[in-house]
C-alpha cells in the first residue's frame, strides 16, 4: 500500500483534510485486504468501515510513517476476526449429506467442525476439503486450481489454523 507520507504526518496531526483524502486513498487497500482476510459469512464492506473508524480514531497514536501499511493491515485483519466471533453461531451449514459430517460420530463436534470449515474464506475452505474430504494430493489440488505446491501448502496451513481457532473459542 503506497501513501503520502506528508498527507499522513498532515492527518495525525489533526488536519481533518489530509485525514479525510487519506482514508478515501487507503480504502480500496482495505477492501482489497477485507476480502482476502475475511471469512466468507464475514461481509468485508463492514470490516473496512470499522477498520476506517478506528484508523481515524487512531492515527495520532501512529508511530511511525512507515509503519501505516502494516499497522491498517493488522486492524483489517483483526476487525475480520473480530466479527467472525461475533457471527458465531450463526454460520450457515452445508447440507447434512456434505463430506465434512462423514469423519467423527460426535454430533456437536461434526457440527462445530463444519461450522469453522465454512466460515473460512472461499480460496480456504477449497484447499481443506480437497485435501482433508476428498483426500487429494497437493499436486492434484496445484493442478485443479491453478497453483503452485508451495500456495496449496501455505493454503492447508492457513485454513487449518483458522479452523483451530475457531474451535477453541
Amino acid at each position: 500500500m503506497r501513501h503520502d507520507p506528508v498527507l499522513l504526518e498532515s492527518a495525525q496531526q489533526g488536519d481533518l483534510a489530509a485525514l479525510e483524502q487519506l482514508m478515501t486513498l487507503c480504502r480500496p487497500n482495505l477492501r482489497r485486504i477485507a476480502q482476502t482476510q475475511c471469512a466468507s459469512s464475514v461481509d468485508p464492506e463492514d470490516a473496512v468501515q470499522e477498520s476506517l473508524l478506528l484508523i481515524y480514531q487512531r492515527i495520532g497514536a501512529l508511530r511511525t510513517v512507515a509503519s501505516f501499511p502494516a499497522w491498517t493491515f493488522s486492524i483489517v485483519r483483526r476487525e475480520c476476526y473480530r466479527l467472525l466471533r461475533a457471527m458465531r453461531g450463526q454460520v450457515e451449514l452445508p447440507e447434512p449429506d456434505h463430506p465434512v459430517f462423514a469423519y467423527t460420530d460426535h454430533f456437536d463436534l461434526r457440527l462445530d467442525l463444519a461450522a469453522a470449515i465454512q466460515s473460512l474464506p472461499e480460496k480456504y475452505r477449497q484447499v481443506i476439503i480437497l485435501r482433508d474430504f476428498e483426500e487429494c494430493s497437493i499436486t492434484e489440488i496445484a493442478d485443479q486450481l491453478l497453483l503452485t505446491r508451495e500456495a496449496v501448502k501455505s493454503r492447508i496451513h492457513r485454513a487449518r489454523q483458522m479452523v483451530q481457532e475457531y474451535l477453541k473459542d
